[in-house]
């Protein structure tokens, strides 16, 4: 992202949990690492030990919406996503992040 794109668009920031999906075992984070990257947005995502997903997004309105969207519908393809709940979304004024990783 340019810093025009960061001057001239809202930036979101937005806490992610998938308590409903199957993601061990199905590559689910580096699949979510490698679609962040293609959408371009920033952030992070670890499974827990409960067996389900969290993380946070950041970037542009449009774009963490179409994460979003992905996390939701698609996800990796041997995932079974049940149920997504996104919160603490919020505007702000720059991103936190650098680029979008696996936290462990």
């Amino acid at each position: 992202m340019n810093t025009n794109e960061r001057n001239t668009t809202r930036i979101s920031k937005n806490g992610l949990q998938l308590p409903g999906a199957a993601s061990h075992g199905v590559c689910f984070r580096m699949y979510t690492e490698d679609e962040a990257r293609k959408i371009g947005v920033v952030g992070w995502v670890k499974n827990t030990s409960k067996g389900t997903v969290t993380g946070q997004v950041q970037g542009p309105e449009e774009k963490v919406n179409s994460m979003k969207s992905w996390l939701s519908k698609v996800g990796s393809p041997s995932s079974r996503i049940d149920r997504t709940n996104f919160s603490n979304e919020k505007s702000i004024s720059k991103l936190e992040y650098s680029n979008f990783s696996i936290r462990y």
